[in-house]
């Protein structure tokens, strides 16, 4: 008799599930329950997930809109798997960063800032007009134009005046900041345009800014620009976008200026390609703009007031302050905004957010804070049967606001929604009511479902995680003495409050403290920059889809040196991106296919196999291997392979030897730095920053984030080995095991905000336990002790 198929009704069906590393597993999830999926980092988790459950959801709820919306909406391919089953509405709260676009405010991006703009075109003294008139990414503008209008039974034509009342501020244009760029990092005034005068990215004159130059007329592309006259140096810097048609074909010309402000300015400078970023941090400097003092808003949008404040006011205030003072708002006009406007505030500082203000820049949150405010707007959301997938949500987290956000993932579940949480933490690993555990291993030794069931039976296992899912760290019988320190005077960034304080050097500093206590802006603003100081942040790795851990760390470099030398031929020969590409995918692997309002394809070449490299350069061979094979490599098994023999290449082992040191021995050379996790990203990026023999001081932003239980002594191993080599280690951090095994401890505190950015505790861990004075004390008391 079959099978009666479980009821699409209670359980997620999956079946066959292959994406990325997955074995072809098949699992069943419990619906309106939560569940938590633990494992090594790339053992399979956000494949099964992200990738594959999630995305499916998504996908197919595109598919119900019409052919011609689908047309504007992104395309997705469907995962990899045979069967999904009883799949619900998926939301994604990840850490992906918020707010590439300079505008984007915590504000703009939930529904706060909306709300306060009615708040104020509805109460505030004197009125200036609709929600519009508070807003700085709406100009104010007026003219003229014509009308139809009925007139005695006749239609007539008349003309009319209109205006739109915004809120930007006319100098900076609703940025905040005001810009003043040095024109001798635009060009060299001793040549001519002809001669490569200009220095800009991207303004080569093989191209159509060489054809606009040349055919414009504006000014001699042959004179040196240092004898250009006045007229021809203003049109070249500023003139307004001008119509032309050079040879033909019209065209547009703009001043050097006006394009760089449009091209460069108007997009967030992190989120640009290292060489802009480079040339715009070089040519261009940024100062509060004077007229509206960085508020981004005008003067008449901050001459209305409620109870004497202004929406700029309200807008730089704490969020916890700003609860407090709209709740000291009544007024029946506007009950149901007031309201809906104080359960959104409350919701901020119940997760741990009240510490933010609403027109901090989205793009500076970190990857945990972006994660808590998107789960903003879902926290009041009245949907029900709804899947939530969450991403390690707790990372950024101190020990004392891990309870919180256990408490906001049971209330979304008890509200009838499945919630899946890939996650580390023991303390967020208790709360699930199912566990589904992936391994044993990572990359090609994972994908497996190594485990399923309950969190006390997951203890119960056996398995890596259930092994290490009890794991304590204790206190260090000794510490290290310092050797000398480094001095912090009158610290004052952020929410820091004239902080001072010496770190001891040569040793392993931990600087520790709730969310938006200053640990950031403290070591970041007064600590990174300094000379022999290495910082390696949680930003994510910029690079097209081509990267791969042998470029991004320079391994490839004297591995493509040494199969030249070996076989007598140019290196260039064995880079997938220059001479040695397959021609048929120019050396992407892939062959990419449009389908229009369908999910584009990437099928691997049929030419190369995927292996991206022309067949030619593939009969050289080193060590018995070809590229292609290197690249296909984990770390581990290339390390082995350039260590001796005819493949011997010390600098590449003393590459892959710092991989593997940071836990990334199971990735492959070749593999696109896109499918690595966040975890794995940064510990790349540490591994990069190792080999900088300048570096005296390292300075760690939470290198726990992705680590697995398993994996943190061996972070703490390789924090010892640094410290042994003689540098120092400064860690921004709130896991208790890397506390536990601090040399010095510096507590800030004692909460967020202006409520912090003091020091608590300095001192060593056991003392830091013995005081138990601070929150940090308290919860690492609680762990040594447990």
């Amino acid at each position: 008799m079959a099978q009666r198929p479980a009821d699409s009704h209670d359980t997620i069906r999956v079946t066959g599930a292959r994406e990325n590393n997955l074995k072809n597993i098949d699992i069943e999830l419990p619906k309106r329950r939560l569940t938590v999926f633990t494992g090594v980092s790339g053992s399979g988790k956000s494949s099964l997930v992200f990738g594959t459950i999630a995305a499916e959801s998504q996908r197919l709820i595109n598919e119900t809109y019409s052919a011609f919306v689908q047309g504007f909406m992104p395309t997705l391919g469907r995962p990899d798997v045979d069967v999904l089953d009883g799949l619900t509405t998926a939301i994604i709260v990840d850490q992906e960063r918020m707010g590439a676009d300079p505008r984007s405010t915590v504000g703009t991006a939930t529904d706060t800032g909306a709300m306060l703009r009615i708040l104020f075109s509805r109460l505030g003294t004197p009125h200036i007009g609709s929600p519009q008139a508070f807003s700085f990414n709406v100009a104010s503008i007026s003219g003229a134009g014509a009308v139809t209008v009925e007139r005695g039974g006749r239609t007539v034509k008349e003309r009319r005046e209109f205006s739109l009342t915004g809120g930007m501020c006319p100098r900076c244009e609703g940025r905040g900041s005001v810009n003043d760029i040095d024109l001798t990092a635009l060009y060299d005034d001793g040549k001519s345009i002809n001669e490569g005068a200009l220095t800009i990215p991207g303004f080569s004159m093989e191209g159509w800014y060489g054809r606009i130059f040349i055919g414009c007329g504006f000014f001699d592309c042959d004179k040196p620009i240092a004898k250009f006259t006045k007229k021809e140096l203003d049109a070249l810097l500023y003139k307004d976008a001008t119509k032309l048609k050079v040879d033909g074909v019209n065209l547009t010309y703009l001043g050097l200026i006006p394009q760089i402000k449009k091209s460069f300015l108007s997009k967030d400078v992190e989120a640009m390609q290292p060489h802009i970023r480079a040339f715009v941090e070089r040519a261009v400097t940024f100062t509060t703009c004077p007229d509206c003092g960085g508020t981004r808003l005008s003067a008449e949008a901050r001459s209305s007031t409620i109870k004497g404040v202004s929406i700029a006011d309200v807008s730089a205030m704490q969020i916890s302050d700003l609860a407090e003072w709209v709740r000291g708002i009544d007024d029946v006009s506007v009950a149901p905004l007031l309201e809906s406007l104080r359960h959104t505030l409350d919701s901020f500082v119940e997760i741990g957010l009240g510490y933010l203000s609403l027109n901090r820049p989205a793009g500076t949150l970190s990857g945990g804070e972006a994660q808590r405010v998107k789960m903003i707007r879902h926290l009041g959301s009245a949907l029900t049967d709804v899947t939530y997938v969450f991403d390690e949500p707790t990372i950024g987290l101190h020990p004392h606001d891990i309870a919180r956000m256990n408490d906001l993932l049971v209330r979304l579940r008890d509200k009838g929604n499945t919630v899946l949480v890939v996650e580390h933490k023991p303390e967020a690993i208790a709360i699930a009511d199912h566990a589904v555990d992936l391994g044993p291993g990572a990359g090609s030794a994972g994908g497996d479902v190594v485990f399923e069931g309950t969190v006390a039976q997951l203890r119960k296992s056996g398995t890596l995680t259930g092994r290490h899912l009890d794991d304590r760290a204790a206190l260090k019988e000794s510490t290290r003495e310092g050797q000398g320190t480094l001095q912090i005077r009158g610290a004052r960034a952020n929410n820091l409050q004239d902080v001072d304080v010496d770190l001891p050097l040569g040793v392993l500093v931990v600087v520790t403290g709730v969310a938006g206590s200053g640990k950031s802006s403290l070591i970041h603003g007064s600590v990174a920059g300094r000379d022999g100081v290495v910082a390696v942040d949680q930003a994510p790795i910029r690079g097209s889809r081509r990267s791969n851990p042998a470029t991004y760390t320079g391994l490839l470099e004297p591995i493509r040196k040494a199969f030249a030398k070996a076989n007598d031929v140019k290196p260039a020969l064995f880079s997938a991106n220059s001479e040695g590409a397959c021609p048929n995918c120019n050396g992407a692997g892939v062959i990419y296919m449009d389908l229009a309002i369908m999910a584009g394809v990437a099928n691997p070449c049929d030419v190369c196999e995927g292996k991206r490299f022309d067949a030619s350069v593939l009969e050289y061979t080193l060590g018995g291997r070809d590229i292609s094979e290197v690249l296909a490599m984990p770390v581990a098994e290339a390390l082995d392979y350039v260590a001796d023999g005819e493949a011997k290449t010390p600098k590449a082992h003393e590459i892959l030897a710092r991989l593997a040191d940071v836990g990334l021995g199971y990735i492959t050379l070749g593999q696109p730095l896109t499918t690595l996790s966040g975890g794995e990203r940064q510990r790349l990026k540490l591994a990069t920053h190792m080999g900088d023999r300048a570096a005296e001081i390292y300075v760690l932003d939470e290198p726990t984030s992705g680590l697995h239980l398993a994996d943190v002594e061996q972070l703490l191993a390789l924090l010892d080995r640094l410290v042994d080599a003689g540098k120092s280690v400064i860690v921004i951090e709130h896991h208790q095991a890397v506390m536990a095994h601090a040399d010095w401890i510096i507590d800030l505190g004692p909460g967020a905000g202006h409520d912090g950015g003091r020091i608590v505790f300095e001192g060593t861990p056991a003392d830091l336990v013995a005081d138990a004075s601070t929150l940090t004390g308290e919860h690492l008391a609680k762990y040594v002790g447990g």
